[in-house]
């Protein structure tokens, strides 16, 4: 079922939207094992260390670029998420463009309000929604990015993934 936003597409974006919901998984990369990687991040988000967070990342996104064989994309880690009337923004995709080169992903470790590290799991998901946007464009050769059922189910098989990998338990909740 589409979402609510479907019927305010032109009829080209409303191809493309069904393009994206039709793809419902997103295994792993065949031989690329990350648990490691999933676990460094953890710690470091654990310890407060930004930069030993954002390295960590960065090799987890390479990583999946590589093994999916598309290019590589910029991850920035920054402190404090931006917020406004419409609540705190988690992450923010950039694609390849004019004079950038390379395509960048923006997280933050900070909630706004409190200023406090954001829980593991949720960081991990925003990381993992953020390169799913550059493996729409890069990947499956979409026009535009939507955020359909099907995205959340690749979003969520991916970081499912990466979490077993990792031996971590994911309950419902998470």
């Amino acid at each position: 079922m589409p979402f609510a936003y479907y019927d305010r597409l032109s009829p080209a974006r409303k191809r493309i939207y069904r393009r994206s919901d039709a793809i419902s998984a997103l295994p792993m990369p065949p031989g690329v094992a990350l648990g490691a990687t999933v676990l460094a991040i953890r710690d470091a988000l654990e310890a407060d260390r930004r930069l030993a967070v954002q390295r960590a990342s960065q090799a987890l996104c390479s990583a999946l670029t590589d093994g999916y064989h598309v290019p590589r994309v910029r991850l920035v880690v920054l402190e404090r998420r931006p917020s406004d009337d419409y609540g705190e923004l988690h992450g923010l995709y950039e694609p390849e463009e004019g004079r950038r080169r390379v395509a960048r992903i923006t997280v933050w470790m900070r909630t706004a309000a409190r200023q406090q590290v954001v829980a593991f799991k949720s960081y991990l998901r925003t990381v993992v929604h953020e390169l799913l946007h550059h493996l729409d464009y890069e990947l499956f050769a979409l026009e535009e990015t939507f955020h359909t059922e099907g995205f959340y189910k690749r979003e969520s098989s991916l970081a499912n993934a990466l979490f077993a990998q990792a031996g971590l338990v994911v309950t419902e909740r998470d």
